[in-house]
């Protein structure tokens, strides 16, 4: 069975960056579409970027765009999420979770096309 382990996130300045990892044990991420989601405290979980097994990347989210950026090391068995110039309405709980290719794009946005989560890293942005 396919597990997945955020990692990265931590206490930052505005204005600073970070850069999450996910690392995938078990099963190869090959396989799998990997999608990136935040939750702030009182607000539902959205999705932030999904890449495609074939390094295709969507943003899912208008407010982080220009900003992070969805990547994926194969040989690593690893997605990243590079953020940039943080805002405080960035602070949340980060996941990676990971969708079987039959399952059809319009659905990598939203927490229900996804099969497998990890347990989320904290990111807090704050002066």
């Amino acid at each position: 069975q396919l597990q997945l382990v955020e990692s990265g996130g931590g206490l930052v300045q505005p204005g600073g960056s970070l850069r999450l990892s996910c690392a995938g044990s078990g099963l190869s991420l090959n396989y799998y579409a990997i999608g990136w989601f935040r939750q702030a405290p009182g607000k539902e979980r959205e999705g932030v970027e999904f890449i495609n097994t074939d390094g295709g990347r969507t943003n899912c989210a208008d407010s982080v765009k220009g900003r992070f950026t969805i990547s994926r090391d194969n040989a690593k068995n690893t997605v990243y999420l590079q953020m940039n110039s943080l805002k405080p309405e960035d602070s949340g709980l980060y996941y990676c979770a990971a969708a079987p290719p039959i399952v059809p794009q319009a659905y990598y946005c939203s927490v229900g096309g996804y099969d497998y989560w990890g347990q989320g890293t904290q990111v807090t942005v704050s002066s």
